[in-house]
């Protein structure tokens, strides 16, 4: 029976049962397929991780400002991108802070199978919502996506990430729900969804619908300066917990604090204030003998003041502005031990203030720790225990008890504590006051009858606010300024320097205003950066303000040795600050001065005729330059232009293995410049199909005709002999049933491939209906015909493919009657 005649019978039955599978041939001929199929969908079980990876790395390439150096080339693990970590070839971190990025994120994960860790903190133009699609990301242990400007909802699927350790979503503008799935996430540590636009009530579990109280390991509950409503639930605590952190401050929080609460014995830090709690406060909360800091003020609670004996460790306890009941002071105020603050303003203390209250013998300084674990900063693994542990020391010694009903006499005794730095007793009933000695703190009697007796001027004058804070030069400089928009440093350099602001959520910070506590941050943080071996020269603080008891500061970090940072500096000064465990956080500026980027008024001078003289000469002979170097790259255009059309393949590279220059018919070479922009920088809208060797993409040719585009991905590549006998042998394709070679792109280490575009669409697509073609028996006979016709001429003439199916014969004119 003649061959074209067995052909097309198969191809009727292949289309009536849609069958897929044809004799196969040699491996030479899979590889022909590969070229001939710019459209197909390729074998599922082909490796697609570069593709995936490809995709979303210049997903990111269009959002980056300010591209880095090191991102060249297709696969960021062959080519050691800054910013992308990798494990045997496979990306498993992402860790892009501070660097500009501006767009929306890709809703395709495909290909980050082994991601760990996606930290895209502190871009503050990266918008829109959080693509569902982020559930896919299963091994992701840190995600971070702090002080960005994201919105919408936080999608459920964040529940299936059950790898999870730390989800940070703070300082966004996210709305709606907390969602009940986050309390899948079994080994969730961190959670921090504070300055937000979160609303409801926090959820909680029941039946089937997971909740926050399954989170037993979860230590930081950070969910302040949100709109959440509603009762704290009691089932949130338990002794099963391991919470330190509950920081639920700046809500709607409604109806009384659970007796539950006190159950949580491992509780250092808790934050119920600014919200409207009612009712009085639990008789067990003095169980929670680890707690450092309570804050309760701003509600309205009532009943007697809760009676904290025992919490030997509290240091900070605000309890001000609500409705309990008139009560002298508690005897617990003395036993204390630990106490650096206490603030108690309008809560109806009356009587003598105990002289054992200004003298406690423990009273120190205030210290606050700082968990460094970033040797390896693109590999940050979860929140261990055994960071090495650095500490800040700042005085915090504060008395703050005005709007209340003290009466009697005031004196501070012999034994009081070196460390007091501010007494506030405004607007009670102190008749008399006996000074002692001279004192270093500062005492503020206003508004007491005492202050109508002459002595005590200094005592009853209305405080001045604290002028804001600001670094002075260490010395006088010879330069008091600096040229264009560079910055003047404390050590007299200038420089482009790292900005920012720090955010103390301690409330233990809020009492910072001499200026000897900014020195001790400032001394503190070179410090630190000394230790991590950073190119920092040095540091400078200015615009301090409060915000709800949050102490924020201006932050300036300047280079060393240079006038500006690289990019390697300021990802790792930006993760040294940022880091989570720390007692602040820091939100950076964009940084746009790059070393290598050029940045007029880079130099100092004293002279300033000096300057312009040497400004003026060298934008004269730069103008100069700059025609000189228009001049020749024009010539060297135009020499290049000749020499492409009198031999188009000038640039193929006979050194790599890739043989002589491949003699084609009909078909011509494109500069990656070409395809590039014929594809419009191989936009996803015209990413017309996938597969395992690669992407295939619309483009229209500056002559109008449409193509198809076939990009390789780097595991699918050949040699480049191969590449170069594949195109000969392509070339010679030529029948009216068979889509044409039209070019190919062969640098920049790509290989594409550049055919006819066939807008029909796939045979599987319009067998099923997809394609909107309607096939009847007379259409079908016509398609198996062409179908033969083609594969004939390829058995015969070209040698066959090694799998043709419905999904990729698209090869095929099919329609061609």
């Amino acid at each position: 029976m003649d061959s074209r005649l067995i052909l097309v019978s198969l191809l009727i039955v292949f289309i009536q049962f849609n069958s897929a599978t044809w004799a196969s041939t040699n491996t030479d001929d899979g590889r022909l397929l590969k070229f001939l199929h710019p459209l197909s969908a390729l074998d599922s079980s082909s490796p697609v991780r570069l593709e995936g990876v490809w995709f979303w790395t210049t997903a990111l390439k269009s959002l980056l400002k300010n591209l880095p150096f090191t991102w060249v080339g297709a696969d960021p693990c062959v080519n050691g991108w800054e910013g992308i970590g990798c494990s045997n070839g496979r990306v498993i971190s992402i860790t892009l802070a501070s660097m500009d990025l501006k767009g929306e994120l890709s809703e395709d994960f495909q290909g980050l199978s082994e991601l760990k860790i996606l930290d895209l903190s502190y871009n503050k133009g990266l918008t829109g919502n959080i693509p569902a699609s982020i559930g896919s990301l299963k091994s992701l242990t840190n995600l971070i996506l702090m002080g960005c400007s994201f919105s919408g909802q936080i999608p459920d699927t964040i529940g299936s990430l059950t790898n999870l350790v730390v989800l940070s979503l703070n300082s966004n503008s996210f709305s709606g729900v907390i969602p009940p799935s986050i309390g899948n996430l079994y080994n969730l540590n961190w959670l921090d969804i504070t300055e937000n636009q979160i609303t409801g009530t926090i959820p909680i579990s029941n039946g089937g619908t997971p909740g926050l109280d399954m989170l037993t390991q979860m230590k930081h509950f950070h969910f302040g300066k949100n709109r959440l409503s509603g009762p704290i639930p009691p089932q949130l605590f338990s002794s099963k917990m391991t919470m330190i952190h509950l920081l639920l401050d700046n809500n709607h929080l409604t109806g009384s604090i659970p007796p539950t609460l006190g159950l949580a014995t491992t509780l250092e830090i808790i934050r119920l204030d600014r919200n409207l709690l009612s009712g009085p406060v639990p008789s067990n909360l003095n169980n929670l003998t680890s707690l450092t800091e309570l804050l309760l003020s701003n509600n309205n609670l009532t009943g007697t003041v809760p009676n904290l004996t025992g919490m030997n460790h509290l240091s900070y306890l605000d309890m001000s502005q609500n409705n309990f009941e008139v009560s002298d002071f508690p005897s617990w105020f003395s036993t204390l031990l630990s106490l650096t603050t206490l603030t108690m303003e309008f809560t109806k203390l009356t009587g003598d203030i105990p002289v054992a209250l200004f003298s406690l013998p423990q009273y120190r300084l205030c210290k606050y720790q700082l968990n460094l674990d970033i040797a390896e900063p693109t590999h940050i693994s979860s929140y261990h225990e055994n960071y090495d542990h650095k500490l800040i020391a700042l005085p915090c010694g504060d008395r703050k008890l005005r709007n209340n009903q003290i009466t009697g006499t005031l004196e501070f005794g012999s034994a009081y504590n070196s460390h007091l730095r501010l007494v506030d007793l405004q607007k009670n009933y102190i008749s008399e006051f006996k000074p002692g000695l001279e004192y270093e703190f500062k005492i503020i009697l206003v508004g007491n009858p005492m202050c109508q007796d002459e002595g005590n001027e200094k005592y009853c004058t209305p405080a001045q606010p604290n002028s804001s804070y600001s670094t002075q030069p260490k010395h006088s400089c010879i330069i008091p300024f600096c040229s264009s928009d560079l910055i003047l440093g404390p050590n007299c350099s200038c420089a482009y320097p790292y900005i920012g602001t720090l955010v103390f959520r301690a409330p233990s910070f809020s009492n910072s205003g001499d200026s000897s506590d900014y020195k001790s941050i400032e001394q503190f943080l070179m410090q630190l950066f000394r230790s991590l071996q950073l190119p920092v020269d040095t540091v400078s603080l200015s615009n301090s303000t409060m915000v709800d008891d949050y102490l924020k500061v201006n932050l300036k970090v300047f280079p060393q040795g240079q006038d500006r940072f690289n990019r390697t500096g300021i990802f790792l000064v930006g993760f040294a600050l940022s880091n989570q465990t720390s007692a602040f956080s820091f939100i950076a500026d964009p940084y746009q001065h790059f070393e290598g980027t050029f940045t007029p008024g880079a130099k100092k001078s004293s002279n300033t005729g000096i300057i312009v003289g040497a400004t003026t000469g060298g934008s004269f002979l730069a103008l100069l330059l700059l025609f000189a170097g228009v001049y020749a790259f024009s010539q060297k255009r135009r020499a290049e232009r000749a020499t492409k059309q009198s031999n188009p393949f000038a640039k193929w590279d006979q050194r790599k293995g890739s043989g002589g220059i491949p003699q084609l018919k009909g078909a011509r070479q494109f500069t990656f410049e070409e395809i590039k922009k014929c594809t419009n920088n191989f936009s996803e809208a015209n990413n017309v199909g996938s597969g395992g060797y690669g992407k295939v993409y619309r483009g229209i040719l500056p002559t109008g005709q449409m193509v198809a585009i076939k990009r390789a991905k780097q595991e699918s590549m050949q040699g480049g002999l191969e590449f170069k006998t594949e195109l000969e042998l392509l070339s010679r394709v030529h029948h009216k049933n068979v889509v044409g070679l039209v070019g190919f792109c062969f640098e920049h280490g790509e290989q594409m491939l550049v055919y006819e575009f066939v807008p029909n669409g796939s045979l599987k697509e319009s067998l099923s209906g997809k394609s909107g073609i309607r096939l009847d028996w007379r259409k079908r006979l016509k398609v198996a015909l062409c179908s033969a016709r083609g594969l004939a001429y390829l058995h015969e003439l070209a040698e066959p493919p090694s799998s043709i199916g419905t999904s990729n014969q698209t090869t095929f004119y099919w329609m061609n009657a």
